[in-house]
């Protein structure tokens, strides 16, 4: 692999002549001959004078931060002077206000400068934190090799985390890990592929498609919504049979998140699991963008729930992540409810589901961010109910909520399945009872059905959506708060 420079990367993402380097001459002070001389080696082999380089430059016009290893300088080794010159940089761009863009590159703690280096990790996580509990991006590029303490702080708190293909990234060194064990890492675990499978990244980004996911990332983060934009009529809704509405939103055919997406949203950066290990398919996370108007994006995907592999405890685990991404960019919620179920299963069981349902509602219940539900399909038990919590709930017409599958609840009170349209119609699970109950505020009109108009009906959702999202966020936080607490008080 080909290893490209701080300052390669750095030419190859900012807008021409744009950067300005925020570095000053490194304090080398306690430093003995030798390791001064070893340092000065590094200096006069790699064309810079510490393993760190930070500034600021613009990207298609927007300013932005950069934090950056260079390997060539002592392989990309942390010590003080180099962990001191990457505070400064994250503090600067905190303090002016700015995104930040950190590519590390390195094989972790430098090891002459011993436990005073190491402990920086902390002071470096502390200055990354407070960076984005300032509300602004922190966007990482994991770069060949990112490994050690490097891996275990800055480059594991990005709000979005890309890595370059087949970048050897991980926390212990194979050649440490051999060392000390005698026998060899295994392969293929610790690169950026492998990363990408198990949901601890977002992306493997190629370094000239780099500047173009940067870019798309920020229009995303940084979008402005209008304060004009029009509500869309309401139409009128027919009155539709529960076991008719059921039946409309399991054909295969009816539209999901990915179309959805594809014909409403203006924009849409995909994000990939938890960042904790794990990845469901039945449930997508993305940045997105209704009109003018941003979002974080969780949507139940119907393509990703199978008999096979239903939706599971993961896929609230990376829901959550969402939720905790909206606070922490200040933006809204858009949660998309569309699922045959949960799993109903021993690795379920094992996995906490009941418990995954429990903290997302609680999160979404006192979340910091506003927050929007749209009951885009079926909304099958404790898995549906998980994502409904929110200030504006808006259900497509065909839409509906129930405690288990019409069958399901039929099998409990008459012991058989045959029931399951007359249970459906008795527990009020349809958008039009939902909201005689004040539990969805909005419904979108099918004409008659989704499934037979997929384009134009999600654009329909898409101009709700739009606008909704618009007027949340005029609206004070601790008034959306306290509204979304009492909004279910008193319902039954």
């Amino acid at each position: 692999m080909t290893r490209l420079s701080a300052f390669g990367l750095i030419d190859l993402v900012l807008d021409d002549g744009s950067w300005i380097s925020w570095d000053e001459a490194p304090d080398r002070t306690g430093a003995d001959e030798g390791y001064a001389e070893e340092l000065a080696a590094a200096t006069e082999r790699s064309g810079v004078d510490e393993s760190i380089l930070t500034g600021e430059g613009t990207l298609n016009g927007r300013r932005i931060a950069v934090v950056a290893g260079e390997f060539a300088f002592q392989a990309g080794s942390i010590g003080n002077a180099a962990a001191a010159r990457l505070v400064t940089g994250v503090e600067r761009a905190t303090r002016e206000g700015i995104p930040l863009v950190a590519a590390p590159s390195s094989g972790g703690t430098r090891m002459q400068e011993g436990t005073p280096a190491f402990v920086q990790m902390i002071r470096i996580s502390a200055a990354v934190a407070a960076h984005k509990s300032a509300g602004l991006p922190y966007l990482v590029y994991l770069r060949n090799p990112t490994t050690g303490g490097v891996m275990a702080s800055w480059g594991s708190l990005g709000h979005i985390t890309v890595a370059e293909p087949g970048a050897l990234v991980g926390f212990l060194g194979p050649r440490v890990f051999e060392a000390l064990y005698g026998r060899p890492f295994p392969t293929g675990v610790q690169t950026s592929e492998n990363l990408y499978a198990h949901g601890l990244i977002d992306g493997v980004v190629p370094h000239e498609e780099l500047h173009d996911i940067l870019d798309r990332a920020l229009r995303v983060l940084l979008a402005t919504p209008a304060s004009d934009v029009p509500d869309p009529a309401e139409e009128e809704i027919p009155d539709v049979d529960a076991w008719d509405a059921i039946t409309r939103s399991r054909r295969p055919s009816r539209p999901g998140v990915r179309r959805l997406l594809r014909y409403a949203a203006s924009d849409v950066i995909p994000l990939n699991g938890t960042g904790q290990g794990e990845a469901d398919p039945g449930l997508m996370i993305a940045l997105a963008v209704f009109g003018d108007a941003p979002c974080v994006f969780l949507g139940q995907d119907r393509r990703g729930q199978t008999v096979a592999h239903p939706m599971g405890p993961g896929a609230l685990r990376e829901a959550r992540r969402g939720m905790r991404l909206a606070v922490e960019l200040g933006l809204p919620l858009v949660t998309v409810i569309d699922t045959p179920g949960a799993a109903l299963s021993p690795e379920a069981e094992e996995g906490g589901l009941a418990g995954e349902i429990a903290r997302s509602l609680a999160d979404l219940v006192t979340l910091n961010a506003p927050t929007l539900c749209l009951m885009l399909g079926e909304g099958n038990g404790g898995g549906a109910l998980a994502m409904l919590p929110a200030d504006r709930v808006i259900a497509a017409q065909h839409a509906w909520l129930s405690p288990l599958p019409p069958e399901g609840a039929s099998a409990i009170v008459h012991r058989d399945t045959v029931h399951a349209a007359e249970m459906a119609r008795a527990q009020r699970v349809r958008a039009q009872d939902l909201r005689a109950a004040g539990v969805v505020d909005r419904i979108v009109a099918e004409r008659p059905d989704a499934a037979d108009e997929p384009e134009a009906f999600c654009k329909r959702i898409g101009e709700v959506l739009r606008y909704e999202l618009t007027q949340l966020r005029a609206t004070d936080i601790a008034t959306l708060r306290a509204r979304r607490a009492a909004r279910f008080a008193g319902m039954g």
